[in-house]
């Protein structure tokens, strides 16, 4: 196919190409559901519930219906599930329509109407990912008609009725999946009443949109002639055999001759020419070329096709597919398995890659995903786990890359952590003269430069130079035009290495030392009364045991100090001479200085008994201390002024408990308004104060001083400001509400210990570089920008990634591709200056299909999240979101009118490498940062804020997806931990345990019916309702089920960067909605759409731009 487009299929349809899958035709198909074509070809349908169609066709729940029908049976919609639909009130307007509330009209965004959903489902097809046609609903008779997105509610529901129009009764129906027994549960909940379907997209949405008022009873009447209207016998009801309905002319597309179905035989029909290619009789029909999307919905028809009715007044499901029940039988919902799944795909790539050999010898080959499992063999490229691109085939134009507005970026991790069984980077040692470089562009000698004149002189692959060769490094070249050391030179054959760097790349020309760990703890009242300071004191003693060491020393050259305060500051001296540590006060906290040279900073072997003492006596020393108020900017002062006296760069580990109220420079003072929520002063919120602290960061990263910062709130502490210093300066930020030692404290343990002992660099500066044609513009992570091309990180640790966006300032070639290098300078834990080199190469290309074929979903979505959170600070986040949802619409409307085989409109194509992209962008708007409630602390939204800057490609992905995996069926003999599931309540069971985790929150969920023998095995307890609130570790029990979940979270809670604190929830508790705003693809708990309403609004906005 041309690329790989979900179309829906219809359900039946074959497999379509390019799609692995089962059986074409109708056999059955797996069961469980998946996603068209994600998984492979659609399931087979199922047919709906008896009773529901009226086809003769499928009756049992599970049968698919016989061939002969028609395409399919309108009724039965793809999934069957839904049955007939009625048809749609009219919607206020076709698809087309404008939206009457915009998305973001409201504050958060509102969902078009319904109606447009609807059909937009309808008519996306959404499923539809195949291609099959739809076919109308089948008039009105049955009585359930499901509609998917639901188009009215029921009168009595509080909506009015609306009066039909030309929706198509099925509209949802397409959107079904294939599969179809799902198809029968409701969304989520009662199906009836004012379900919304997945609720209103964003918050705000509780107002209805506008939308006709619904006619009489049945609301969903049967359109009026030019709906569905079943025109002539073929209407809707397709007189074949059992045909599944066809629907009238002008409904969803007659079936007359382009019309999407023809009744064919059993075909699907098929749709226009071009359209979805009919299938062989029985067939689905196969999607056309490139369409074929999944099997999937089948197709809508277009604008009728279904179209939804705004929602009523007062319609309680807002969003355009809220449900509302209708009148009558209990409605179903679409079926969300015919959408694609981000679970389904992350399986797929496991199987097809995982456990692989990746070797990067190939230019532009696009890795695994994050989630795979596989090893990478360097050979000429960068390791994936060290670099990841938005496509691996760049435009060659900037017309070409402003057409598919498809963001070229880097995410670049340059310290990445490598599993064991792969070789560490190689150190290269020039000696005196140093890396070898191109003497214009100044890149360091790589794979890309190309030697000449039988190996005297190389041309230089970035900007193409001829340079000599020095006379030291000549090697002849072999018959190949290689050099003869080609395989023992890692700089010319390895994608990363590093150099050590000579006296011309160090401060003031002369070696380092090494750097300095400096633990500064608040001993104000709050931190002594919780118990905090002694827990510090005691886990210091064994956590210094443990500094980071080059490999092969037998102990860390990392020196340590350690500062306590509150409104004043105390510095310890820990000189291994003395027999006791002596304290010195410095209380102008305005002039800050070091008190002490000789002392202050040691070598914890040297004073491990000096210092014992010292962690000792701190506790006892404040413990009746009453001195609430803190400083804050001196404390980070005098850190500096510490590693300048001591000519060293280093780390600052701080512990505080408030604001900084105190009289001393960077006082702050409670600016958090929840008035400014949703207006455009909200961003007022995430700037920081200028002035000191601004000051602050600029002297920290030119003295190599990174700050780590510990916050235990009891209140608001503007963390938009205090976090400000360890933003810029590569530092974490970690956070632990209202801290209580039994509940928190082994969570922040784990998080400190993590934090102490990760591989870092110090001192770092980082530049990339590329070849001619394009170049690095924006630079987006926990850094400092001096100027636009050097990247400057007081220090830089395995979990920080930096994201580069890349622009055309010339036409790029096919044949040469494009080049980078990213280059960083840093100081060792040992006080080595070293250069770590990443190279990557990538293809550039004319045809956009070569783009979207190589584009990395994940790498996007980290892209956009950095560049929103970034756009926060300046533009009114309504702004932001509706940039989000139009580049959205662009990137897959550019694909569809450029890449995609000629469809339907109504169908709803995504390239195959992005067809979860709408999951994670749509969750990306529900993030804390992004929404905006006031529900939500301004200090949390901040910290997110920040978090989020300094992730890499796989950060990103788990914080908007978070894994969910059910526990209480899996099978205790083996090691495999149970695949995830889709991150929606409809997966939950009432008798299921099931683990969520993002990499910043863990929540096992307890179903309210779990068998009892579970809890017992679990908590050692008789029922469910023997368990107290608050549990935040599980009971270490002897037995099989114990010891896996156990083994399943510690091992989770040992690969994430952060530690997370496991929390115990109940079904239908209080603290259950905390867990729910986690089930990302249902509806936000403070605003948000959920995934299918988002896909049809995305739809919707993507028709728009195609016409």
């Amino acid at each position: 196919m041309s690329q790989q487009g979900y179309v829906a299929a219809p359900p039946y349809s074959q497999a379509q190409p390019g799609i692995g899958g089962y059986q074409g035709g109708f056999g059955a198909g797996p069961a469980q559901p998946l996603y068209g074509h994600y998984g492979g070809p659609p399931q087979a349908f199922a047919a709906p519930p008896a009773g529901m169609m009226k086809s003769p066709v499928s009756s049992a729940a599970g049968m698919p219906p016989p061939p002969a029908s028609n395409q399919y049976n309108p009724n039965v919609q793809q999934n069957g599930a839904h049955p007939q639909r009625y048809p749609a009130p009219p919607a206020a307007s076709a698809y087309g329509q404008p939206l009457q509330s915009p998305y973001n009209s409201m504050a958060s965004m509102a969902p078009p109407p319904a109606q447009q959903l609807t059909n937009q489902m309808s008519s996306m097809n959404l499923g539809n990912y195949a291609p099959g046609p739809m076919q109308s609903p089948p008039p009105p008779t049955s009585s359930v008609a499901q509609q998917p997105f639901q188009t009215s509610l029921p009168p009595g529901m509080g909506q009015p009725q609306m009066p039909p129009g030309p929706q198509s009764p099925h509209m949802s129906p397409q959107m079904s999946p294939p599969q179809s027994p799902l198809a029968s549960m409701p969304m989520a909940g009662p199906p009836m009443a004012g379900q919304q379907m997945a609720g209103p997209p964003m918050a705000g949405m509780g107002r209805p949109f506008p939308g006709p008022p619904p006619s009489g009873p049945g609301a969903f009447q049967q359109p009026g002639p030019g709906a569905f209207q079943q025109p002539g016998p073929e209407a809707f009801q397709q007189p074949g055999p059992g045909a599944f309905q066809q629907p009238g002319p002008g409904a969803f597309q007659q079936p007359g001759p382009g019309a999407f179905q023809q009744p064919g035989p059993g075909a699907f029909q098929q749709p226009g020419p071009g359209a979805f290619q009919q299938p062989g009789p029985g067939a689905f029909q196969q999607p056309g070329p490139g369409a074929a999307g999944p099997p999937g919905y089948p197709q809508q028809a277009g604008q009728f096709g279904g179209l939804m009715t705004g929602p009523q007044p007062g319609m309680p499901g807002g969003f355009p597919g809220a449900p509302g029940g209708l009148a009558g039988p209990p409605q179903k919902k679409l079926d969300p398995d015919s959408i694609p799944s981000i679970t389904q795909v992350i399986e797929d790539d496991q199987v097809k890659r995982g456990g692989q050999v990746y070797s990067t010898n190939i230019r532009g080959q696009v890795p695994p995903l994050v989630t795979t499992d596989f090893t990478v063999q360097d050979q000429g490229n960068a390791s994936p786990r060290f670099m990841r691109c938005t496509t691996y085939s760049l435009p060659c134009t900037a017309d070409l890359a402003k057409q598919c507005q498809v963001p070229l970026a880097c995410v670049v991790k340059p310290f990445a952590n490598l599993p064991k069984n792969e070789t560490p980077l190689y150190v290269v040692n020039h000696g005196e003269t140093g890396p070898i470089r191109c003497n214009r562009c100044k890149a360091y000698m790589c794979p890309y430069m190309q030697f000449i004149d039988g190996g005297r002189r190389y041309q230089c692959g970035f900007c193409n130079c001829v340079n000599e060769v020095p006379v030291f490094y000549f090697q002849h070249l072999d018959h190949m035009g290689r050099r003869v050391d080609f395989y023992e030179r890692p700089e010319l054959s390895l994608g990363s290495y590093e150099f050590v760097a000579t006296l011309d790349y160090c401060k003031n020309n002369k070696p380092p030392n090494p750097p300095a760990y400096i633990f500064m703890i608040d001993v104000s009242y709050n931190n002594i009364k919780s118990g905090l300071v002694k827990l510090i004191c005691d886990e210091l003693k064994t956590l210094l045991e443990n500094l980071p060491s080059e490999e092969g020393m037998e102990c860390s050259a990392i020196k340590v100090g350690f500062v306590t305060y509150n409104k004043v500051l105390h510095f310890y001296n820990v000189k291994s001479a003395l027999a006791q540590p002596q304290m010195m006060v410095v209380s102008d906290t305005a002039e800050m200085f070091v008190p002490l040279l000789d002392g202050f900073l040691v070598n914890y072997q040297d004073s491990r008994a000096v210092i014992y003492n010292l962690l000792d006596q701190i506790p006892d020393m404040f413990a009746d201390t009453n001195e609430s108020e803190t400083v804050f900017v001196p404390v980070i002062q005098a850190g500096v002024e510490a590693f300048k006296a001591a000519e060293c760069s280093g780390k600052l580990f701080i512990f505080q408990s408030s604001m900084p109220t105190a009289e001393a420079p960077g006082k702050l003072k409670n600016r958090d308004d929840k008035k400014l929520v949703n207006t455009d002063k909200e961003k007022t919120l995430f700037q920081p104060q200028k002035g000191v602290y601004e000051q602050l960061s600029k002297e920290c990263v030119a003295q190599g001083c990174c700050v780590d910062l510990f916050l235990f709130p009891s209140q608001y502490m503007d963390i938009a400001t205090m976090a400000d210093v360890p933003s810029h300066t590569g530092g974490s930020v970690y956070k632990y509400n209202n801290f209580q030692v039994e509940i928190d404290g082994e969570h922040f343990l784990r998080d400190l210990r993590k934090d102490v002992q990760k591989s870092i660099g110090f001192d770092a500066i980082m530049r990339v570089r590329t070849s001619t044609g394009f170049r690095a513009t924006e630079f987006f992570g926990a850094v400092h920008m001096n100027n636009t091309t050097d990247i400057e990180m007081a220090a830089v640790d395995c979990d920080k990634a930096l994201t580069v966006e890349f622009k055309h300032d010339d036409t790029l070639s096919e044949e040469t591709g494009a080049l980078m290098q990213c280059a960083l300078l840093y100081t060792t834990i040992n006080g080595q200056r070293r250069l770590r080199v990443h190279n990557l190469s990538l293809n550039c290309s004319l045809q956009l299909s070569e783009l979207y074929k190589s584009c990395e979903t994940d790498s996007l979505i980290n892209f956009f999240a950095k560049s929103a959170c970034r756009a926060m600070l300046n533009q009114p986040l309504k702004s932001v979101r509706e940039i989000l949802v139009n580049q959205t619409a662009h990137m897959l409307a550019c694909y569809r009118k450029n890449c995609a085989s000629p469809s339907a409109a109504s169908q709803l194509i995504l390239p195959d490498a992005m067809k979860v992209f709408p999951v994670y962008m749509n969750s990306l708007m529900k993030t804390a940062p992004m929404v905006g409630s006031t529900e939500l602390s301004t200090d949390d939204r901040a910290h997110q804020r920040l978090l989020i800057m300094g992730m890499g490609v796989e950060d990103t992905r788990l914080l908007l997806y978070p894994r969910l995996t059910p526990l209480h069926n899996m099978d205790v003999g083996t090691e495999t931990v149970p695949a995830p599931v889709r991150c929606s309540e409809e997966r939950l069971t009432d008798a299921g345990m099931f683990l969520l985790e993002n990499g910043h929150s863990m929540f096992l969920w307890l179903g309210q019916a779990i068998p009892p023998d579970l809890i017992q095995s679990i908590f050692n307890l008789p029922s469910l309702a023997h368990l107290q609130g608050h549990v935040c570790a599980l009971p270490e029990l002897d037995n099989p089920l114990s010891k896996k979940v156990r083994s399943i979270i510690n091992g989770l809670i040992e690969e994430r960067p952060n530690s997370m604190k496991l929390h115990i929830v109940r079904q239908k508790d209080k603290p259950e909605m905390v867990f729910r705003q986690f089930l990302v693809e249902d509806k936000g708990l403070h605003g948000g759409a959920s995934y299918m309403d988002f896909l049809c609004y995305v739809h919707r906005e993507i028709r728009q731009l195609l016409t």
